[in-house]
Order: C-alpha cells, then structure tokens, then sequence
C-alpha cells in the first residue's frame, strides 16, 4: 500500500510541476502578440482492481491544450483585416480630400479670377495692361491645373509604391507561413496526438498578419499544415510551399501595375480579385478615387480650352487678325496593349465636349469588327469600320492593320489637366472684338436700331463672312437683302428683333424702320473699343458644358463633394469597425487571453497541489521505514 501511495504521489507531484511550467508560459507570454492560454489536460490513472476493491493510482498527465475557439479568431482576423482596408483607404483618400477641398490651393479661386480679368477685358477692350492682366490669369489658372495633377499623379506614384512594397511584404509572410506548417507538421508527427500548440500560435499571427494586408481564406489540411489563399480563392501557401507573386507593369496601361503569379504569362494576373487588406485598399484608391479624379479634372480642362478656343476664334484680335487658339490642350491617349500582334495605329479626337464623359474607353478587335467599351459601366458597341464617334470622343484608325485579340486603351481626358498651356504670348492678340460690324444707313428717317450681331459658331466661319451686305427696308414690314453670298433674296418679311442670319453671322433689328432705310453689315476693320467677343467669351464662366449640366466651377465643386463625401463615409465607417475589432477582441480574450490574476492565483493553487503531494511522498517514505524496522 506505501508503494502505491508513493506513487500517487510521483504522479500527482508530476502533474503539480506541469501545471506550475504551464502556468509559467502564461505568464510569460501574456503580452505577446497571437498567443492563446494553455492549460494542462489531466486524468485520474487507471485504478488498480484489488479483492479489497478498486483503488485510485493519481493522476496522468494527458496533454497541454490552448483556450481556442476558430470561430472567434476567425471574427477577430474578419473584422481586423477590414479595418486595415478602411484605415489605408481613409489615409489615402482623406490626402486627396484636403488637396482638392482646400480654399487657397483648389481650382475654383484660379478659375473665378481668370474669368475675373476677362470681365475687365470686357469693360476696357483697348488696355494692354489688362490684356496682360488676362494673359496671367491665364497662366496662374493653366499652372493650377497641372499643380493639382502632378499632385494627384504623385499620389498614383506613391500607390504604385506602396503595392510593390506590400506585395514584397505578402511573398515574406508566405514563406514564413510555409516554413511555421512545415514545423508544425514535424512537430505534431513526433508529438503523436498531441498540438503544437505555440508554433500553431506563431502561425496564426503571421496569418492575421497577412490578412491585414490582404483578405485571406484558409484550408486546414489533416497532417495540420494549414492552406492559404487570397483573392477568389487564389492559392497562396500549400503546406510547406510558397507562391510568389509579383508586381509588373500592365499590359494595358504601363502607368499602373498588376499583380500575378511570379515567372507566370499575363493570364496569372489576380490584381481584381485582390479586394481585402491594406492591398485592397490601395488598389481600390487607385482604381477609383485617383482615376476619377484625374479624367475628371481633365475633363474640365478640356472643355475650358475647347469652348474658349472655339469662340475666340470667332473673334479678332487689336490688329483685325482672326482670333486663334487661346489655350493648347493634350489630345486624348490611345495606349496600344503590351502584346498587340497586328500593326494598327488608333488615334482619337474630342468632336463634342458637351457629350464627354471621364470614362476610359477599351477597343477591342475580333472576327473584323471593332468592339468600343466604356470602362466605368462596360456598356458597349460593336462596329464593322472605324472611325466612329462616342460620347463625343472620335475613335479612328490611322493605319495598319489590327490582328484578332488586339486592344487599346483610350483616355479622353486623363492626360489634360498636365498637357493644358497658354497658347498666346502677347495680350494684343487676344480676339475680344467680333470680325463683323453693323451700322445703320446715315438718310434712315425711321425709328430702326440694329445691334451688334455675332458670329455664328463653332468655326470653321463662312468663306463670306466679311463680305459687305446691305438691308434695305422696301416696306414698313418687308425687306431686301444684297450681298456676296446672300442670294440677294427680296420681300421678305420683318418681325421687330427677330434674328436674320446670312454669311455666318446673325444681327437683329428692332424698332420700326420706314421705307428706304438701310443697315450694313460689314468687315470690322479696327477692332478697337470692341468688347463683343469678350463679352461672349465672359459667358462661357456661367454655361452648362461639362457633362452638359454643369459650369467649369460647378465640375470641380461635384469632385470635390464626391470626393468628401466619400472621404466622411470611409471615416465613419472606420469608427464603426473600430467598434467591432474592439468587441471581437474582446470576446477572443475573455476565452484565450491570459488573465494575470487568475494566474497569480493558479501559482498559489499548483504550488500547495506540489507541496501536498511532496507531503504525499515524504509520508510514503516514512511508512516504508517503518516497515523496514519491525
């Protein structure tokens, strides 16, 4: 019976002094990041089976376990990789909010004064210092626009940037997953039945880890390797071996990157399914906020120089010379794709501002036809020949041949906002007077008024525009007109300041004109004190042209709100999943976290659990003697 107490004791005292080691991990482990509490799994012995009857043998120490519950350590990755999501998002974005929002730095104070020296052209046409005056409002609202599209341009750099970094940061993750499953693995074949369970921890982290930067699913396999992949479900670590993926230049456009599979064709790339993570994020940013905000900024651009290049030619300028371009623009971008067999070569030109759009558009060939794909809804036609027209950009083919799969990406406006110049260099040849002049016959005896008519736009103007033609009233409500180009129609009907439009012009006359009065139209020869092209030129500051909605301040005021209204969404969004890794954590650690206390109190417990049974052991010793000495 000693020998059977001593070993009760033995056994007891064994699991004491695991249970003291296991208490000892805890504690040394309460702060370190993935670790999960472990416990000792104990049992009584097999009893011994006597005549007497069946007596206990102590204790068997079965294994070490951890407090683990996948459902709430897969709540707590969930909601922590979309919180890494959110918070790079947030960073991102919340960069570009404060440089398009702020009042000194934003478009809109360089486009009210631009249009603020051509009202003052307009009320002093012949003043060289204000002609100047325009040419450098000019000039500050040009370097605005390209200073706000290096700047978000950098910002598509500095994207480009942080995915090389993070894909490099991926493949490292990887490998160390890889090589914790092969331990693990080792581990366990060794261990029998029993975890591993701190390398398990170890693993676990560096996943959560991954999964930060980019969404993760995993596949527990039975030899205890765990699977990852990210993406659809794109394989990223099987057991012990890594996939590495890399971060190349598009085949579509070399100014962004996407992401495949390391030393695998184009048809490895993975880049839209990366939608998790801090990756995600930045791939989301760039896809979306950056690329809108560039076409968009570029579309103002474009339809600011086309819509006043278009009506300052229909003027002239202080030496009577036709009005030329007032601004230089960059013409859309056609990006051939990296791999187009056939030799075509497409080019593309704006046709309709108004019609714009800050989509990109893909034209794809096969089976002969032109297949043309707004990228922002992938809305498409397919045509049989180029060129063709849509939303006002003119796609057209200017020579080769294309082969079967070839494609190219067009972007209407993206490059505008950069390419935007100054096209005049001298405040004279501004074009603020019109090209045509009305007066009214000096015998009139009637009570007629003709005003200072326009020229009728866009240009190309009449050939006869500045041919000279001759009202003639025949009657108190008919007239005649004469001139090159007119057709000299007679008996026509007058209506009091109803439009009458011959050789590209069109002037009104209002009043009552008696028989035998006449009015001219003819060359404006000096273009001095003239004040009716920049008056029209004023006008374009208030129109609807872009989108054919909105006015060039009221664009820029729509990406700015679009831009901070997404920017306050990401914010609260941010909080809110805040909240929740906060609660997830928290039920996580109420099960698997190490409670100090309650520690400190299971030292105190195992210590007297070993002392008892040291007791144990020292009473066993003692009954032995004494057998010994009878």
């Amino acid at each position: 019976m000693g020998g059977s107490v001593f070993n009760i004791g033995l056994t007891g005292l064994n699991a004491a002094q695991m249970n003291l080691a296991t208490t000892g991990h805890n504690i040394a482990n309460a702060a370190t990041p993935g670790y999960h509490r472990q416990s000792v799994v104990v049992q009584a012995s097999f009893p011994n089976v006597t005549g007497e009857g069946v007596f206990g043998s102590g204790v068997d120490v079965r294994t070490v376990k951890r407090a683990y519950s996948e459902f709430l350590d897969s709540q707590v990755t969930m909601s922590q990789g979309r919180l890494a999501y959110l918070a790079a998002y947030q960073a991102q974005i919340t960069q570009m909010d404060n440089l398009l929002a702020d009042p000194n730095s934003g478009l809109t104070p360089s486009l009210t004064e631009f249009f603020n020296t051509v009202h003052e052209l307009g009320a002093d046409p012949d003043s060289t210092a204000t002609r100047q005056g325009v040419l450098s409002g000019a000039s500050t609202l040009v370097s605005r626009f390209q200073t706000i599209e290096a700047r978000l341009s950098g910002m598509f750099a500095a994207a480009n940037s942080q995915i090389k970094d993070m894909v490099t940061s991926i493949n490292g993750l990887a490998k160390e997953i890889a090589s914790m499953n092969h331990s693990v693995v080792v581990a366990e074949a060794a261990g029998g039945t029993h975890a591993a369970n701190d390398l398990r921890d170890q693993r676990d982290h560096i996943i959560s880890q991954l999964n930060k930067l980019t969404g993760t699913t995993t596949a527990v396999q039975a030899d205890g390797a765990i699977n990852v992949m990210v993406g659809n479900g794109q394989n990223l670590v099987i057991g012990d071996v890594p996939l590495a993926l890399e971060a190349g230049l598009s085949r579509d456009d070399a100014r962004r990157l996407d992401i495949g599979y390391a030393g695998v064709g184009g048809t490895s790339i993975i880049t839209p399914s990366l939608t998790g993570g801090e990756l995600g994020a930045v791939l989301a940013f760039q896809r979306t906020e950056l690329d809108s905000a560039l076409s968009s900024l570029g579309r103002i651009a474009t339809v600011l120089a086309h819509e006043f290049n278009a009506q300052h030619r229909l003027g002239q300028d202080l030496s009577g010379v036709p009005g030329g371009d007032f601004f230089r623009i960059t013409p859309p971008e056609v990006l051939g794709r990296a791999g187009n067999t056939g030799n075509a070569a497409l080019s593309a030109s704006i046709v309709d501002v108004a019609a714009l759009t800050t989509s990109d558009y893909r034209v794809s060939y096969a089976g002969g036809n032109y297949t043309v794909t707004r990228v922002a809804d992938a809305t498409s036609s397919t045509f049989a020949s180029l060129p063709q027209t849509i939303d006002g950009v003119r796609i057209a083919l200017d020579a080769g041949v294309p082969a079967n799969g070839d494609s190219f990406l067009v972007q209407p406006t993206r490059a505008a906002a950069r390419g935007i110049a100054v096209a005049l260099v001298d405040g004279a040849q501004i074009a603020a007077a019109a090209p045509v002049r009305t007066a009214p016959g000096l015998n009139n005896t009637g009570q007629g008024v003709i005003d200072g008519g326009v020229v009728n736009g866009p240009p190309p103007t009449d050939a006869n525009l500045l041919q000279p033609v001759t009202i003639t009233f025949t009657g108190t409500s008919t007239y005649s007109v004469t001139g090159t180009g007119t057709g000299n129609p007679t008996g026509l009907t007058f209506v009091s300041g109803s439009p009458i439009a011959y050789n590209g012009w069109t002037v009104a006359i209002s009043g009552a004109p008696k028989v035998g009065d006449t009015f001219t139209v003819t060359a404006n020869t000096g273009g001095i004190s003239d004040n009716r092209n920049v008056s029209l030129l004023a006008k374009l500051q208030t129109g609807s042209s872009v989108g054919g909605t909105s006015s060039y301040q009221g664009a820029y005021s729509q990406i700015v709100a679009g831009v901070g209204s997404k920017t306050r969404e990401v914010k609260v969004a941010t909080a809110a999943q805040e909240t929740l890794v906060r609660q997830s954590e928290s039920a996580q650690q109420s099960m698997s976290g190490v409670n100090l206390d309650e520690e400190a109190a299971n030292l105190i417990r195992y210590q007297q659990m070993y002392q008892a049974n040291a007791k144990m052991i020292e009473i066993a010793s003692k009954l032995f003697d004494s057998l010994l000495t009878l």
